[in-house]
């Protein structure tokens, strides 16, 4: 999972893909910039760093403003439209002319990244689960909720929360348990499937202010934990499988070489190597490939499956509205690649998804179709619906060809030229 990245900002000029809308090669759409003018989406000069913008979950609405998808530039450059307006002639002026949001890169930068999408699976309906920032959009990841628990160890106490408030759980349980309802972990761990959940060392920016800014407070920790967010449930701990929820990387690369990867793995990035605005990335895409490369060479490939999508939009502009399916979202539409053997070629798959997918997947290969529903898991919580249900998703299975013989690995250099 990396990090803060629209659809359009990677892949928006993809080959069959639904991205920036073009009119003779060049973007037919606009967006307002708030003094008057307004900003067609244009390729990023440098290809390397990238500042993003306002991510939350207001900021996601505002964004999207009833369907026009035009409030990018004017939620993130607030501050310069003021100054604009009072100093016409002000370098702010300037910058909302060529406002960051509205960048995005192509095959000639991210070489790898588009590779991936040639050769195996690329998504271009994969829809962020939740309106907002990472530690919504983590927890959902592994949980198929984001809520906040007046007591952890009650999950009837949890309710929708979608982290724009105070951080006071963690203010409260500085070193117990903040997440109290179900995430996937209680299933695999009832019906022995192995599952681990490797972390690289090292810090994140959100770290340094916002809502959560009491986890630089935490000390001992490889990374901060809202990218990271499964040693603090509940079951884990009472399971015992903290160890699980937090392996170093190393242990990845190991299990990968002797074949000893568990069935379900989440692979989580520090700050350098997550694709974040302010990091450089191409650093971001070396880490992936390698993480790939260390699958295709080792003796579990003939029966993997590589799942790549970035957290949420990080305030970079989208062309496409989001669907509704409840109060917390869809969010923005990020980007979404599928890497196996059993892939298929250069499939652009066109159906709605979010990373509730990612759960429907998993309960379906290991678990028989049990899902995280608190009237048949066993463990009652207050989730409004089993996301894994929803009409609207679709299904992964649809970007696999099983009949088909396993296709050889597909090793790049991290650092393509």
């Amino acid at each position: 999972m990396e990090e803060n990245r629209s659809f359009d900002s990677l892949f928006g000029t993809f080959p069959h893909a639904d991205g920036i809308p073009m009119r003779n090669g060049v973007p037919a759409v606009c967006v307002p910039n708030g003094v008057g003018q307004c900003v067609k989406p244009f390729l990023d000069p440098t290809g390397m760093e990238d500042s993003g913008g306002a991510h939350g979950a207001l900021a996601g609405k505002q964004d999207v403003d009833g369907g026009r998808m035009d409030g990018f530039i004017r939620v993130t450059d607030r501050r310069l439209i003021r100054e604009c307006r009072s100093h016409p002639r002000s370098s702010a002026c300037t910058k909302l002319r060529r406002p960051n949001v509205m960048s995005y890169h192509d095959g000639s930068q991210i070489r790898n990244y588009w590779a991936y999408a040639r050769n195996f699976v690329l998504q271009d309906r994969m829809f962020e689960p939740n309106w907002g920032w990472s530690l919504p959009a983590h927890l959902w990841l592994v949980s198929g909720w984001s809520a906040q628990c007046r007591d952890p160890y009650k999950a009837l106490t949890c309710t929708t929360d979608l982290g724009t408030g105070p951080a006071t759980p963690l203010l409260r349980h500085p070193r117990g348990p903040l997440y109290g309802w179900t995430d996937l972990t209680y299933l695999l761990h009832k019906y022995r499937v192995t599952w681990a959940s490797y972390v690289e060392k090292g810090p994140a920016p959100d770290c340094l202010a916002g809502p959560i800014r009491c986890y630089t407070r935490l000390k001992g920790q490889p990374t901060p934990r809202f990218w990271n967010p499964l040693a603090d449930f509940t079951d884990v701990r009472e399971d015992d499988e903290r160890a699980a929820a937090r392996e170093p990387l190393s242990g990845f690369y190991s299990a990968a070489a002797d074949g000893s990867l568990p069935n379900v793995s989440w692979v989580t990035p520090n700050w350098a190597d997550s694709d974040h605005p302010g990091a450089p990335i191409l650093q971001g895409q070396a880490w992936v490939t390698r993480l790939v490369n260390a699958v295709m060479r080792g003796p579990d490939w003939e029966s993997s499956a590589i799942f790549v999508a970035w957290d949420d939009w990080g305030g970079f502009y989208d062309h496409v509205e989001p669907p509704v399916v409840d109060s917390s979202g869809y969010g923005l539409r990020v980007p979404g690649l599928v890497i196996s053997p059993y892939a298929r070629r250069g499939f652009v798959d066109h159906q709605t998804l979010s990373f509730d997918a990612y759960l429907k997947f998993i309960e379906d290969d290991f678990l028989h179709g049990r899902r995280i529903d608190p009237e048949t898991d066993g463990r009652p919580d207050r989730r409004p619906d089993v996301r894994e249900n929803e009409r609207i998703l679709g299904d992964l299975e649809r970007d696999f060809d099983f009949r088909q013989k396993p296709r050889r690995p597909l090793l790049l250099a991290p650092h393509s030229a």
